[in-house]
């Protein structure tokens, strides 16, 4: 254990001034005894029994996990405990236990400096949950549903980050068995110390390491491993009184923890997920009843609109009594037999509110769309054309001479020679890109033959 204390020194003006002080450790995080045994799952509803199975099942599926993507055990054992600690802030209802295990394996990888990525360990997790149902052993679908689950392990790291604060370190007392034991002149016998590693290992499926030091930890490992193979360790003094200061029943007691872990019997994921589906839509349903109570979700059922919808279109009169011109409404209320109805809903009139500001396009008394730059003008028999605005023509002859030019009329001589005047501009100015463009696919050519010399 390391600790720092740095106190802040007084002011020079020498006024006393009282600070607080400043502690930096490395011991593992104890959670309080009251949070203990009142966790958020049980404020949700989930039985304590069906809770320590799903924590104990997480832990496994971290454990297998991390053997099939080959990490270091530290790596493992690291996921285990934040997994742990996490499920003391929020609830295994609220939380999928599987998502979770995700995260936790995936933020440990990068603690311990073994990084994966994570579909390796999407894919990993799909592979075990096939293995322990039983079923063909197929590849994991990339499809959306792919993308959504590597999503959501992703903002499942950054929560469990939230949750504790960013405090991830892990002090794991698997070294100090070894120490221990060097110091008991024991460390020859082999078949003890990996009986007392196996302990360690399987005591990171319980909660031990939220309830006590790793020092304690690691003296009941090399008790309950001494008192399986029978060997006799110091007495009178008790040989822990050396490396920790807990008694002989907080020893005990994390003996009795594991010995009951091995009691417990299996329990299935199917029937674990089942109660805590059957805990949430219970919540779903409590809330839609609360909404209904105060009358948000049955008037907005009621009247077939969202809670957050208007109750009438916020188009102008104008632009509804436009509407009804063209054949939408008539006076009645009636539906024009012709014509499609379109819905008028207050996403689209918004847009339309929006567009409003937008000039339109002018069109002739034929319903003809002006160019820009175009007017429209009568001439004395009543009939309609178009001119071009600062051209300096007479709007009759221009007119005219479109008539003519679409109709396929003769032209006069003088338009003629216009007219083939404009033809020589315009293929002039093609042969010239054709130029261009020829020039400069030659270029190119010719600095590829460099390239490739």
């Amino acid at each position: 254990m390391t600790t720092t204390t740095t106190e802040i020194p007084p002011p020079v003006d020498g006024n006393k001034r009282k600070y607080g002080r400043i502690v930096i450790t490395l011991d593992n995080s104890r959670i309080p005894e009251e949070k203990l045994e009142n966790t958020p799952s049980m404020a949700d509803g989930l039985d304590r029994q069906t809770e320590t199975d799903l924590r104990i099942l997480g832990c496994e599926l971290i454990q297998t996990a991390g053997i099939l993507l080959k990490q270091p055990q530290v790596a493992m054992a690291t996921g285990q405990v934040l997994f742990q600690r996490f499920y003391y802030c929020k609830s295994l209802v609220r939380h999928g236990m599987e998502h979770y295990a995700m995260a936790s394996l995936n933020l440990a990888s990068k603690v311990e400096e073994a990084p994966r990525r994570v579909r390796d360990v999407v894919n990993v997790f799909h592979h075990i949950r096939q293995v322990r149902a039983s079923r063909p052993i197929t590849p994991l679908v990339l499809d959306q549903n792919y993308i959504n689950l590597k999503n959501q392990v992703i903002k499942a790291e950054r929560r469990i980050l939230k949750e504790l604060g960013f405090c991830v370190h892990v002090k794991h007392p698997h070294k100090m068995i070894v120490t221990y034991l060097q110091v008991l002149k024991a460390e020859r016998n082999t078949k003890l110390i990996q009986t007392a590693w196996n302990y360690m290992n399987d005591s990171l499926r319980t909660d031990v390491f939220v309830r006590h030091d790793p020092e304690t930890i690691a003296c009941a490992c090399i008790y309950l491993a001494a008192r399986q193979l029978k060997v006799v360790l110091p007495a009178k003094p008790a040989w822990f009184s050396l490396f920790t200061p807990a008694d002989e029943d907080q020893v005990q007691e994390v003996c009795l923890g594991l010995l009951r872990l091995y009691a417990r019997p299996k329990a299935s994921l199917e029937d674990l997920e089942k109660k805590v589906n059957e805990l949430r839509k219970q919540q779903v349903e409590a809330k839609l009843r609360a909404k209904e109570g105060t009358g948000d979700v049955s008037t907005a059922q009621s009247e077939g609109f969202s809670p957050g919808s208007r109750h009438a279109s916020p188009r102008p009169d104008a632009e509804k009594e436009k509407d009804a011109h063209n054949g939408h409404k008539d006076a009645g209320g009636a539906s024009h037999p012709h014509k499609k109805k379109r819905s008028h809903s207050p996403s689209r009139s918004k847009g339309r509110l929006s567009d409003s500001k937008s000039p339109s396009p002018k069109r002739s008394k034929r319903g003809k769309v002006l160019p820009r730059g175009y007017q429209e003008q009568s001439d004395g028999r009543g009939k309609h054309h178009e001119r071009s605005r600062g051209r300096g023509e007479h709007p009759k002859r221009h007119s005219q001479k479109h008539k003519r030019v679409f109709s396929g009329e003769s032209l006069s001589p003088d338009d003629k020679a216009q007219h083939k005047k404009y033809k020589e501009k315009a293929s002039r100015h093609r042969s010239h890109s054709r130029s261009r463009s020829s020039e400069a696919r030659h270029n190119k050519n010719r600095s590829r033959e460099h390239y490739r010399r």
